[in-house]
């Protein structure tokens, strides 16, 4: 069972977080939407934050995952936001179970396929040798060299816990991120299709969804419609927290 936060009561509303991401990353958005009258479920995905390891991954078995979950707490019919890599796992989820979907919100990323582009990451990520024992400042300068924006930087550390005293590591499973990469960028299947409302919200700095990519995601999910959030990039709810709020706010309402 996937680890998650909840808060507020009424229409359930799941919340899925990008790659190396976690439910905390999005604590501030829960208790906004629960007072717009959401009960709002900030999901761990397999092999992140709180939630279990797995050799498995793949967008098949997290969609799986997705299901599990609203079967145990009995949601028959949610709301769903999904950044990034848990976008991709959102239109997995509608577009395979789309009676357990009323509306899909995706933000930044498209159904298509995206080359390996998290290398250097890995590579900071893999250079903190944890059995010297560092402190989250060693982290940090261990990850600057690779990883020099400083919010990326922090949006990663935000995954260090004390495993025991004096023992930090990664909440994340990092040892089948590094066998498994290719995974995130696979293409949604060429026959998948979602056919309720469905908003993608990109970021106006971002080269994740191209206007390119429209017929593409038409296609997918025709009664898709476009926002684009100005000034910002790929972490487009944390650079402008409150238009991405209003944004969404709007669409599921």
């Amino acid at each position: 069972m996937l680890y998650s936060r909840i808060e507020g009561q009424g229409k359930p509303l799941l919340i899925l977080h990008g790659f190396l991401g976690m439910s905390d990353n999005w604590k501030s958005f829960g208790t906004l939407y629960a007072q717009e009258g959401f009960q709002v479920h900030m999901l761990d995905l397999r092999n992140h934050g709180k939630s279990f390891h797995s050799d498995e991954f793949n967008y098949e078995v997290m969609a799986n995952d997705v299901l599990e979950y609203c079967n145990h707490f009995h949601l028959d019919e949610v709301f769903i936001i999904g950044h990034s890599m848990g976008g991709k796992v959102a239109m997995h989820f509608a577009t395979i179970y789309p009676e357990r979907v009323s509306k899909l919100i995706v933000a930044d990323i498209g159904p298509k396929y995206y080359p390996l582009h998290h290398q250097d990451i890995l590579a900071g990520l893999n250079a903190v040798d944890f059995s010297m024992q560092p402190s989250r400042t060693d982290v940090e300068e261990t990850l600057f060299p690779y990883i020099p924006d400083f919010g990326t930087r922090q949006f990663l550390m935000k995954n260090l816990y004390w495993k025991m005293p004096n023992q930090l590591d990664f909440r994340f499973n990092l040892k089948v991120f590094n066998q498994q990469i290719e995974i995130i960028g696979t293409a949604l299947a060429s026959d998948a299709v979602f056919k309720k409302p469905t908003l993608f919200v990109r970021g106006g700095n971002s080269n994740y969804i191209l206007d390119s990519d429209w017929p593409l995601i038409s296609k997918h999910f025709p009664e898709a419609t476009l926002a684009t959030v100005p000034n910002v990039g790929h972490w487009l709810h944390a650079e402008n927290p409150q238009q991405f709020f209003e944004v969404t706010r709007t669409f599921l309402q």
